[in-house]
């Protein structure tokens, strides 16, 4: 079961790495989730989450960072290695656990394409 973990090391937390992360550019979006992404020197997946306020109140907020965080930390060895991500949530979709795992996993593979073209180019 400690596998499927979800420690500090695999949070984004600091200002500094949310600004990173925007800085670069890098983002790809559907129905669910607005991914952003950029490489790290790690061999693992870090996630980001950021709910803005048109997603409703506090207690709405938080049920979408928690379903965001449990659909990374049940998908995270399906994701690219070396990505850290920031996932924003659409303000207009009421998305379940299944959507956002999907969305997470499509999403993070089209940047790791997008990324290793650009890297490679």
């Amino acid at each position: 079961m400690k596998q499927f973990g979800f420690p500090n090391t695999k949070r984004i937390r600091s200002q500094q790495d949310f600004s990173t992360i925007y800085s670069a550019r890098q983002r790809a979006g559907d129905q669910c989730l607005l991914l952003f992404a950029v490489r790290n020197e790690l061999n693992q997946t870090r996630l980001g989450v950021s709910v803005s306020r048109k997603n409703g109140n506090a207690i709405k907020r938080a049920r979408k960072k928690r379903l965001i965080r449990e659909a990374f930390r049940l998908i995270q060895h399906q994701l690219p290695k070396g990505l850290d991500l920031i996932a924003i949530p659409r303000p207009t979709v009421e998305a379940d656990l299944k959507q956002y795992q999907s969305s997470l996993k499509r999403l993070s593979q089209k940047l790791n394409r997008r990324l290793e073209q650009k890297q490679s180019g």
